[in-house]
């Protein structure tokens, strides 16, 4: 594409840099930007700075809040003996909209990928066993995406953690390759209905 003006150029540049978000695309985006008045385009950019400089991550579960303590460590009506296991934000948000999950979740923020450079210690995994062996839970259900990575991570986890609790993972209504974020709530609802026991 050829812009006239520097300045869309290095808009578009940007948006672009968004995964999932090509070139025409991120050209939509700069445009309809244009088109705000200048407090629409303030409240825009106010927000994404304030994004960045007022979340910080929940001091249990490492999800994104801006107090101490996210909103669902916090809720009284979760069900405390029950820990969901996921890669990140994302896959958190597709678990919660099928409503079939009450307990408590621990965010890793990515999977073991040595090619990548992410050991075990680049994630949250030491937090989570120390929260497992203090708080004892009935169960931890594994909802790691099923990749290569994600299939390393799950028995990694499986066991650091099964000297402290019943540790499961999701069933394979999610196909290999697959990201829960794109999976629909009936097969996100099945797999959590079909999890079994790491063996």
């Amino acid at each position: 594409m050829n812009f006239s003006s520097k300045l869309v150029e290095m808009a578009v540049d940007e948006f672009a840099k968004l995964p999932g978000v090509g070139r025409k695309t991120a050209f939509r985006f700069v445009v309809h930007l244009l088109k705000k008045d200048r407090d629409g385009l303030s409240g825009f950019a106010n927000t994404l700075l304030r994004l960045k400089e007022e979340t910080r991550q929940c001091k249990f579960c490492h999800n994104v809040t801006e107090t101490e303590v996210c909103g669902i460590c916090a809720n009284p009506t979760r069900d405390r003996s029950l820990f969901m296991v996921v890669e990140d934000i994302r896959d958190m948000i597709a678990i919660e909209s099928t409503g079939q999950f009450n307990g408590l979740y621990h965010l890793l923020g990515g999977v073991i990928s040595p090619m990548d450079g992410i050991s075990p210690e680049h994630l949250h995994i030491q937090p989570l066993v120390k929260r497992v062996s203090q708080n004892r839970p009935k169960e931890v259900i594994l909802a790691i995406n099923p990749s290569v990575e994600g299939e390393t991570t799950t028995l990694y986890i499986g066991q650091l953690l099964k000297p402290f609790t019943k540790v499961t993972r999701i069933a394979f209504g999610l196909p290999m390759g697959g990201d829960l974020e794109y999976a629909d709530e009936v097969t996100l609802a099945r797999a959590l209905e079909g999890r079994r026991e790491l063996d």
